[in-house]
């Protein structure tokens, strides 16, 4: 099985494109939201105001890095455990995100968004953080810097691997 590369924004043709298993790799612009960034990000939308990145097509990592060392652009840039956004992820999935990448088990209620809205779930390895930081070239802030890690920061990543553990016809690695 070859080797998908995921380069956001994605399209609904490109989503339907990958299944449950599919090794991927991940280039280009992706945005990092944990807990509290999504908490607000499902703020903005209840209240009919702008977000801080376009979601259309957009790939969310959901990551906390650590502070950069000398010399290098981020710190650890592990996964999350990602049922921690459950209750956030299907509101942004039905405003155009089409991917998230973290770590384990999603719920019925993202499983159901993600096959209504033509989205994905990505999971990576935990626990390699500092290895996964080697392939991000590039962290920015771009919102909510006062929450510290659970920043959303604009990442340009090359050759990020991952694998699609849910994809949009309702198919898991985890069954």
């Amino acid at each position: 099985m070859a080797v998908k590369l995921i380069r956001p924004p994605l399209t609904d043709a490109f989503i339907r494109s990958l299944k449950a298993g599919d090794e991927v790799i991940i280039a280009g612009t992706i945005y990092t939201a944990r807990d509290m960034a999504h908490k607000r990000l499902c703020e903005a939308i209840n209240k009919g105001l702008s977000l801080p990145f376009d979601i259309k097509g957009a790939l969310i990592y959901f990551c906390g890095p650590t502070p950069a060392p000398p010399g290098k652009v981020i710190g650890a840039a592990g996964p999350t455990t990602s049922s921690r956004m459950d209750a956030f992820s299907p509101a942004l999935i039905a405003a155009g995100l089409k991917a998230m990448l973290g770590k384990g088990y999603r719920n019925e209620a993202v499983r159901d968004a993600l096959k209504q809205h033509c989205a994905v779930h990505l999971s990576t390895i935990g626990g390699a953080g500092a290895l996964l930081a080697k392939h991000i070239t590039s962290a920015e802030i771009i919102a909510y810097e006062e929450l510290g890690t659970e920043a959303i920061r604009r990442l340009e990543v090359v050759d990020f691997p991952a694998i699609v553990a849910y994809d949009s016809y309702g198919n898991s690695v985890y069954k």
